[in-house]
């Protein structure tokens, strides 16, 4: 479509949309018309330079109380965002019987009253379940060692019942048994209240804890609750405490951070011995404690901050144990240190730094310390004894593997719990007794559907970017699939925060796999799958590095007959959706269709908006805008918003969610437009906004594998060309 600056009425083109809507009267053969957004130029100088915005208009002045209450949009957004879910409905109708299969599929993958393998606390067995056909989980105990005498602490199936969206992000029982604390999250903006009941009456107390991020923790005594506090930015800016069984007038603020760049959250250490609060940004953080026995205290800091010092501080055998990147370990190390004195000044290596192995946590218990190790995109357990600084790994000969710790409640115990899982392998939670090594398999997810592993098989491959550095790539397919270049390839990638993707069981990925296509994840830059190096060589001035290192992905795997030009989707979410944006501009050559899940993508001017909850915590991830000129030129050469130009782009679909407060909907929602009014392929752009929920889309478990189904149902759609054939 011609690109013009006078378009018909968005209400004129959601009447228009309804061609292939169930119940329309219109013909069912009518093509459906896109909606073409208005163009309203904003002129924006800064820093000496100049970019006009057509699309602003887009954000609603009031967009922190439309988190809270939707229906306060204002009605030219609504009008539009209507009319391009409209359009969606209408473009994959011919995919609703796929998708109603691929939602069946993924279903029929899930053990529908599956239940946790219990954990262990004193006199009782914690666990969560779900009833058969319920959407959310239902938390109970039971007396320890028992099968019987089940006592739900919560049912999140009837606390959701009557609302559009209802998430229980956090829950937790009182250390003394008596009390039980969950944040809930109904309406998808992540702003939680804290809700307290009484085990022995059933009752709520009356006053929940408001604006909060959903964090909190029981003091070890049980007397009080420590949460942390949102502002009206949406940031995390306070720690308070109230009494176990308080009010509103019973809270005292224990810590305030003074730098609205830094998160803070507050936790316990293993050993009960101190309360944490943790305070940081992408680059630097900060720990503070205060003794357990002395909840008045005054926060003290383990070792003030310093531009670009990490730690975090565990408690055990009479010492901090400490992660940090102190002295250029750059992919960390651990250090001990006195309690009556941590400062810096007094760390000693306990596990010195080894280029390669980044130790990415660590875990105390009462003879043994637990490390978690990423070396090349795989996972592996390391156990130290108290009595004689024995090492135990735990390691998996398999290509590509994760194993993870689960936490438990007791710190006196020689049991650890970890879990197993490739992406052919189902999860596998097994308690390792770390004295002597054995190990127990408590449980392995179910797959009612069935799978059998033995018809699938997972490889790692190397693709080599263009400045040689070696980047891998997970790789599921079934195991009869011809590397002929003809089965479909869906590529997934994220790279960014150091977050990795790690290669683990999806039960749904099989609805693209069984169909024969390959799924692959690239391991780019900007995660850590190599290292906290492997992350540095993909933020700020070196972002690109993240995108062309998942091109480089994509040329490798076409180059080994696994999918090619043509029959290639890109999928990434979040920052992840940034990488879409971005690789589309680049090489809009390479795919049949990207999936852009609540996408970064209006990157420069998000970074300028200091109103906006994330901005000044991620400058040190992407650089500030606002001040600087470098920063500002970099962001702009790829932001993909600002580099979206008349070109050949492949099928795009664009999701987002109303309530988002990590991507606000006008991301997505600029994006598509100046995407439809730029491409020059006739390919379809769409965009689908969910008008009840956040960041993770729909609340329950099998609602939100209808949006899944709808993403997966759109990739078979733009390899087939399916608008072609309506």
């Amino acid at each position: 479509m011609n690109r013009r600056e006078m378009m018909t009425s968005v209400a004129a083109v959601a009447a228009t949309s309804s061609a292939l809507i169930p119940g329309s009267s219109m013909s069912a053969t009518a093509k459906p018309v896109p909606p073409v957004a208005k163009k309203v130029p904003k002129r924006i100088e800064q820093l000496g330079r100049v970019r006009v915005d057509d699309y602003a208009w887009m954000k609603d002045d009031n967009w922190q109380k439309v988190l809270r209450d939707p229906s306060l949009i204002k009605a030219e957004v609504k009008e539009h965002l209507t009319a391009e879910n409209a359009y969606v409905k209408a473009m994959l109708a011919p995919t609703q019987d796929l998708q109603k299969a691929m939602f069946e599929e993924m279903k029929g993958r899930i053990k529908e009253d599956d239940s946790s393998v219990p954990s262990p606390d004193g006199p009782y067995d914690y666990y969560s379940r779900f009833a058969l056909g319920g959407q959310h989980p239902i938390y109970a105990r039971r007396p320890r060692g028992k099968s019987d005498g089940e006592e739900v602490l919560l049912d999140s199936d009837a606390l959701a019942k009557g609302k559009a969206y209802s998430q229980v992000s956090a829950a937790e029982h009182s250390p003394d048994h008596k009390l039980f604390a969950y944040a809930e999250d109904a309406q998808g903006s992540e702003v939680h209240k804290i809700y307290v009941k009484d085990l022995a009456t059933g009752e709520i107390l009356a006053e929940p804890v408001d604006s909060s991020t959903g964090d909190f923790t029981w003091s070890p005594d049980s007397k009080w609750l420590f949460w942390t506090h949102r502002d009206d930015n949406g940031r995390s800016d306070k720690i308070y405490r109230r009494p176990a069984r308080g009010g509103l007038k019973d809270d005292v603020l224990v810590y305030e951070e003074p730098d609205d760049g830094f998160f803070v959250s507050v936790s316990v250490t293993g050993s009960d011995a101190f309360i944490v609060i943790s305070a940081g940004d992408h680059e630097t953080s900060e720990t503070l404690l205060l003794p357990a026995s002395d909840v008045s205290a005054k926060p003290k800091a383990v070792e003030p901050r310093t531009p670009g010092l990490r730690y975090s501080v565990e408690h055990w055998d009479g010492k901090f144990v400490i992660l940090t990147n102190a002295d250029d370990a750059i992919d960390f190390k651990l250090v001990e240190a006195p309690v009556d004195n941590p400062g810096r000044a007094n760390w000693k290596d306990f596990v010195a730094h080894k280029p390669g192995t980044f130790i990415t946590g660590h875990a105390a218990y009462k003879d043994h310390l637990v490390r978690v190790e990423r070396v090349n995109a795989n996972t592996r357990i390391v156990i130290t004894d108290r009595a004689t600084k024995a090492e135990k790994p735990i390691v998996v000969d398999e290509q590509a593997y994760v194993l993870s710790v689960e936490g438990g409640y007791e710190f006196d115990t020689p049991t650890l719990r970890y879990v197993y899982q490739s992406p052919t392998t189902p999860r596998q939670w097994f308690d390792y007794d770390m004295r002597s090594g054995d190990k127990v398999l408590r449980k392995t997810q179910e797959i009612p559907s069935g799978h059998d592993p033995s018809k699938y098989v997972t490889k790692r491959l190397y693709a080599k970017a263009p400045d040689g550095a070696e980047v891998p790539v997970t790789v599921l397919m079934k195991k009869d699939v011809k590397l002929d270049g003809k089965a479909p390839l869906l590529l997934y990638g994220y790279g960014s925060y150091g977050m990795s993707m790690d290669p683990s069981f999806s039960i749904r990925n099989f609805s693209l796999v069984d169909r024969g296509w390959i799924w692959a994840t690239a391991h780019i830059r900007g995660g850590s799958e190599k290292g906290y190096g492997w992350f540095l060589d993909g933020k700020k001035f070196k972002k690109k590095n993240t995108f062309t290192d998942f091109i480089a992905c994509a040329e490798h795997l076409h180059a080994g007959g696994y999918g090619a030009k043509g029959r290639t989707v890109a999928y990434g979410g979040s920052a992840g959706g940034m990488l879409m944006g971005a690789i589309t501009n680049l090489r809009p050559d390479l795919w049949s269709g990207i999936i852009g899940a609540v996408p970064f993508v209006d990157v420069l001017n998000t970074m300028s908006d200091t109103s906006l909850p994330l901005t000044p915590p991620e400058w040190p991830e992407w650089g500030n805008p606002l001040e600087d000129k470098e920063a500002y030129d970099y962001i702009a050469s790829y932001s993909p918003y600002d580099n979206v130009t008349a070109k050949p782009y492949p099928a795009v679909l664009a999701t987002g969610g109303l309530s988002d407060p990590r991507v606000t909907y006008w991301e997505p929602e600029k994006w598509a437009a100046k995407l439809r009014a730029n491409t020059t392929s006739g390919n379809p752009i769409l965009l689908k906004i969910n008008m009840e929920a956040g960041h993770g889309g729909a609340s329950g478990r099998f609602d939100f594998l209808k949006e899944i189904a709808l993403d997966y149902a759109f990739a078979v759609w733009a390899v087939d060309k399916g608008w072609t054939k309506a």
